[in-house]
Order: structure tokens, then sequence, then C-alpha cells
């Protein structure tokens, strides 16, 4: 029983084989996805998935941040309005991105805190982006979480550990994605070691970081989060069965899904 909370199903490069990977999905014991939108064309194609696969397929509405250079506040307006179509759980990608540096960093904060704020108003939790980038992120929400408990997970995480404390603190979630099986990632499978398991995710971040032992066989697939976990589950010294149930759980409690 897994769950991948983060996935851009959406992208072309399953146009020709969705209903397939779906399928395989499901063999492999996956029990719900997160299509997680980047621009607000990507968001409503996320809540058609969710509306054609429900109960199955959830959708995560927002504007990456290396895309919000090229956003209009139409496009804004547009995220706001889709936040109440069925199958959304979750706001998001936002956070922020000093690796690309395709937008302003003034405006990716911008962004960053209009998401925050829209989940908080509707009760969602939100999903933070963080390639090179972790302490600027945590400069962002420090204020926030001085007034209230935040909700919300870092996906893909990359950052180290007294950073995931610090988020932790602030009330987030840690998610791995198949970075974290890599053979060089030894630190941060020392950081997954460490994080609660009541605030633990996995997830694919597919069709992008493929785990070992299908490390740059793209595209990556929902059904490919088990390596992860096995690694985790290995790294933590307990069962996959265990950590499967762990994660799922806190997956479901994460997006209300009961």
């Amino acid at each position: 029983m897994l769950f991948d909370t983060h996935a851009h199903l959406d992208d072309t490069q399953f146009d020709d084989s969705r209903a397939d990977v779906i399928s395989r999905a499901k063999l492999a014991g996956v029990v719900g996805i997160v299509a997680v939108g980047t621009t607000a064309v990507s968001s409503q194609r996320c809540c058609q998935l969710a509306a054609e696969y429900p109960d199955y397929v959830y959708a995560a509405v927002g504007i990456q941040p290396n895309y919000v250079g090229e956003a209009e506040e139409d496009d804004w307006k547009q995220i706001e309005q889709l936040i109440g179509s069925p199958g959304v759980r979750a706001v998001g990608e936002t956070g922020l991105d000093d690796y690309w540096k395709d937008s302003p960093m003034e405006l990716q904060v911008d962004y960053f805190l209009r998401h925050v704020d829209l989940a908080h108003r509707h009760g969602l939790p939100f999903i933070v982006h963080m390639r090179e980038s972790c302490p600027q992120i945590i400069e962002v929400l420090q204020p926030l979480a001085r007034q209230r408990t935040l909700c919300g997970v870092m996906h893909s995480y990359t950052g180290d550990w007294p950073q995931a404390k610090q988020l932790l603190d602030f009330g987030l979630h840690i998610s791995f994605a198949g970075m974290v099986t890599f053979k060089k990632s030894a630190d941060l499978r020392e950081v997954a070691r460490q994080v609660p398991e009541d605030r633990l995710l996995i997830e694919t971040d597919s069709p992008y970081l493929s785990p070992e032992p299908l490390r740059g066989r793209r595209p990556n697939e929902p059904a490919r989060v088990a390596h992860t976990l096995e690694c985790l589950a290995e790294t933590r010294g307990v069962s996959a069965d265990h950590l499967a149930h762990v994660t799922t759980a806190n997956a479901r409690r994460l997006l209300s899904l009961g």
C-alpha cells in the first residue's frame, strides 16, 4: 500500500501512456497519486485527471517558482478558482528555486506567500519546491510559523538535518523522491533516517528522478515509488510493509482523505 505524493501526471511524456502508467501504479500497490500543477494550464489538467480518476488521483494547483516570471495575473486568478474543483487536495507546487534563476527571487517569494496564504484560507496543505533554496524558504516561512503551525510538505527534500529539524518544528512534512536512493546520497539517507515517522512521505516527482536501480530511465512513473520506499525502510531499519502503511497513512491524513 503506497501513496505517491508528488507526480506530474499531466506531463506530455505521459500523453501516449497515461492510462497504462496508472494501471501499472495500481498493480504495484499504489493507492493514491497527487498530480501536481506547475502552471495555470497544468493545474487545470491535473484537476481534469482527478475528475477522470476519482478517489485515486488528487490534484494540487499552483504555479511553480520557475514559471512565475511568465505568469499573467489572470493565471493566479485561475489558480484561486481551481481551489474549489473536486479532487483538489493541496496548493502547489510553490516554493523557491535558486538554481535555474528563471524568475526573479523577489517575485518567487511573492508567489510563494500567495500560495501559503491561499492554502491556509482553504484549509489545504501547500507543496514546497526547494532547489538550492532551503535557507531562503526557512527565512520566508519563519515569521508565519511564529503565528501558527504550518501545514505543508517539503517535496523531494535535499537539505541537511538542521534545516529539516527547523522545518519540522514549523509543522511541515518531509517527502523523499528517487534522489535518496542514489549511491552518492548517503548524507540525505541519514537525514531521512531521522525524520519522525509521522512526518515522512514518499514520492516519485515523475517523470523525473527515477530511483535506483532505474536511475536515468525515463520517464519515471508512480509505480516506481516502491523503490524509494524500500530504500527508506532499509535506511530506517524497519520493514517495507510497515513503512508503506505509515507513509500512506501520513499522506491520507495530510490530504484530509479520511
